[in-house]
């Protein structure tokens, strides 16, 4: 079983180079509907700039659409997703103002700074095995290469689907 960080950075995709949430991930955190929640961030537009918050390509609904096996059809989305980067997420708590709202966008900054903090020990990691590859010869060279290979960022995992147990 998941806990609540886990889901939630299982959640947290990388898009044009940033680390972001989906609305409709977030709405179902929040306990809203996608549309609610994307017409309290219109109301408050001025809060979210483009850096904040930005709307999804074609190419790239149609890229996670694929991976994720969403629907076009019936109760499918009608346009493209709007994507939001932690400072985004962390201003949606100034216009969702329910106690859940709260609890949900803490959790969720606690789980970006995981990501950082996982990512920032990996950086540190590479930087002492390249370190230890200089002192020693060739004969380990097979062994630097497969550490390297489990360190390395997997492309894209694809997102389950269906119910968590």
């Amino acid at each position: 079983m998941l806990t609540p960080h886990e889901r939630i950075e299982k959640i947290i995709l990388t898009v044009r180079g940033q680390r972001v949430m989906m609305d409709a991930d977030l709405a179902t955190l929040y306990g809203v509907t996608t549309k609610a929640l994307n017409q309290a961030v219109k109301r408050n537009l001025a809060r979210f700039p483009r850096d904040f918050m930005f709307q999804l390509t074609d190419e790239e609904a149609a890229a996670l659409r694929s991976q994720i096996v969403t629907s076009k059809r019936r109760g499918g989305r009608q346009y493209r997703p709007y994507v939001f980067t932690e400072q985004g997420v962390a201003m949606l708590s100034s216009v969702l103002r329910s106690e859940r709202a709260i609890q949900v966008n803490i959790a969720i900054m606690r789980a970006f700074v995981r990501l950082r903090e996982l990512i920032g020990s990996n950086k540190i990691l590479s930087r002492r095995l390249a370190e230890l590859e200089k002192k020693y010869d060739a004969q380990f060279r097979v062994v630097f290469e497969a550490i390297r290979e489990l360190m390395a960022e997997p492309a894209s995992k694809p997102r389950r689907i269906g119910f968590s147990t």
